[in-house]
């Protein structure tokens, strides 16, 4: 028997219902073998009685008998199987939670490798053999394990979900499509996953473009970060010998002061005491005298009398102190005299702070150029695009959106979105002048009122020496030297505008706090003409960095 068993092939000894050796076999009259219970369940569902082999149809149900020849065989194949099953079960990995197990394993349940779509099973790698070698089950469609098979059987028609609804976006049966989806837009199930597949390839690549833009931008904000961590450190370690120095120079200051004041005090007590010392003195000496005058007087012995009469009768010689007096120092002065040595002092320390600072910014300097499409009129721009200056004569000009009509301004070509950006404007010898920036839906049509509110920010020379900040109210500006160049400096994050006295290295003004959210364009405007007393241009210079 073992001799014979061994000229079979093993998928003669598996049913090809259940996939498993053969439990009571029995042969039906088409000559196929089915275990007994497995063709028995299969024709209590389905009639007419039809072979699952062959197909062919039986009219009245066949009588099952055991066929003893394979039952013997399958036996002795069956210990065989297990021997070989408990052999490699341990190279075989047990299954774990959350991984798929065989179906098939009675005991030990190993993870299975295959799902199979139409036995709607999953198979360790023993129990998924029959499906690589026996011809009636390797067209079955085998699939990576997953859980729930039951969920690719259309719960209406008991069939595989081989179709997809397009138009309701389900899947759906073989009979599915020809009933209740029968005028849809019914595709194969695989065209619609390769379809959905390519889409989802689609998704994820967005989704990693999306991802690798928020890793650049977190590189980026890191940057900055760590570029603010070495800017603040950076100006820390600038600012405090600048601070320590200003510092020492105030204690000096301040000692020097209560030196000063208390020699002159120490001066006029020394003066005092050498005073009252020889008054004390004198007082000694007169307190003496009179002592031996009392004596004397109350003597009874006349002739010592007479005789020391002479001697006593006059008081002792002492200085007239009439004149003498000591009068405290005039201390008035001195406290204001100090502090304006200090103020000296501070202000040699703040104009190299300015240089610093004004060094600093000439770094973000960037080419300006005039925009003649903005101009008023009567301005007249340099072919160069670098001077300004205003005309008697208007030019006819279109009147276009972006051009002044009222006030004598101009923009530059140059617009600013972000980051920091400065600029250097030459206005030696005019009377009058207004500077700075403006956004870009600053109103060019009729009268500007030159406010923050209004989208300009700006400084200007009303009259000689009339200096003001055009901001929510006009801030009149006190300056010690008249400009001859101004340097203008906008950090766009910071919503900060800046002015300097670039000859002078001084802060003119600063506005602070501001939120920029739309372009900024440098603001030129040369005012009138004035008969000629304000005919000088103004000019856009290049930017001379200081040494």
């Amino acid at each position: 028997m073992s001799a014979a068993s061994c000229l079979l092939t093993e998928d003669q000894f598996l049913c090809s219902i259940c996939l498993d050796v053969f439990t009571d076999p029995v042969t039906i009259p088409c000559g196929h073998n089915f275990c007994k219970t497995c063709i028995t369940k299969h024709w209590d569902k389905n009639v007419p009685y039809k072979c699952p082999n062959c197909k062919e149809v039986f009219y009245t149900r066949p009588k099952l008998q055991v066929n003893t020849f394979i039952s013997e065989m399958a036996a002795q194949f069956r210990q065989s199987a297990q021997q070989k099953a408990s052999s490699s079960s341990s190279e075989q990995q047990v299954s774990k939670p959350g991984e798929v197990p065989c179906d098939v394993c009675t005991r030990t349940k190993l993870k299975a490798l295959k799902s199979c779509l139409v036995c709607l099973a999953s198979y360790c790698e023993t129990h998924l053999e029959p499906h690589l070698i026996i011809s009636g089950l390797k067209g079955h469609q085998l699939i990576d394990p997953v859980e729930n098979l039951e969920d690719r059987m259309c719960t209406k028609h008991d069939e595989l979900l081989e179709l997809f609804c397009k138009t309701d976006q389900m899947c759906v049966c073989m009979l599915c499509s020809d009933l209740d989806h029968k005028t849809h837009d019914v595709v194969p199930l695989k065209e619609e996953y390769e379809g959905k597949k390519a889409e989802l390839g689609k998704t994820d690549a967005e989704i990693q473009h999306r991802i690798q833009k928020r890793r650049l931008k977190i590189h980026e904000m890191r940057c900055s970060v760590k570029r603010s961590k070495n800017d603040a450190d950076r100006e820390i370690a600038a600012g405090d010998p600048v601070f320590r120095a200003l510092k020492e120079s105030v204690e000096r200051s301040q000692a020097e002061l209560i030196y000063t004041i208390k020699m002159k005090h120490r001066k006029t007590e020394k003066q005092a005491e050498g005073f009252i010392k020889e008054m004390e003195q004198e007082i000694s000496e007169l307190e003496k005298r009179s002592s031996e005058v009392k004596k004397l007087s109350q003597s009874e012995d006349h002739p010592h009398l007479l005789q020391s009469f002479p001697s006593l009768n006059t008081a002792p010689p002492t200085k007239d102190w009439t004149g003498v007096s000591v009068r405290p120092p005039s201390y008035e002065g001195t406290v204001v005299r100090a502090v304006n040595q200090l103020e000296e002092t501070l202000s040699k320390q703040m104009k190299k702070l300015f240089e610093v600072e004004l060094k600093r910014v000439q770094q973000y300097a960037v080419d300006v150029t005039l925009d003649p499409d903005t101009a008023h009129p009567n301005l007249i721009l340099s072919d160069d695009g670098k001077q300004v200056k205003h005309g008697d004569v208007k030019e006819n000009l279109p009147n276009n959106p972006e051009r002044f009509d009222t006030c004598p301004c101009v923009l530059a070509k140059q617009s600013f979105t972000s980051g920091r950006f400065y600029y250097e404007v030459q206005v030696k010898e005019k009377t009058k002048w207004d500077l700075g920036v403006a956004r870009e839906s600053i109103n060019r049509k009729g009268n500007i009122n030159p406010t923050p509110q209004n989208g300009q920010w700006s400084i200007c020379l009303m009259d000689e020496n009339e200096y003001e900040a055009c901001d929510r109210s006009q801030v009149r500006l006190s300056l010690k030297h008249q400009p001859e160049k101004v340097g203008v400096f906008v950090d766009y994050e910071e919503g900060l505008v800046s002015f300097y006295d670039v000859d002078a290295a001084a802060l003119i003004y600063s506005f602070t706090g501001r939120c920029f959210t739309q372009k900024l364009y440098p603001y030129f405007s040369p005012s009138l003409n004035n008969g000629g007393k304000n005919s000088a241009p103004l000019i856009i210079s290049p930017v001379s960095h200081i040494k």
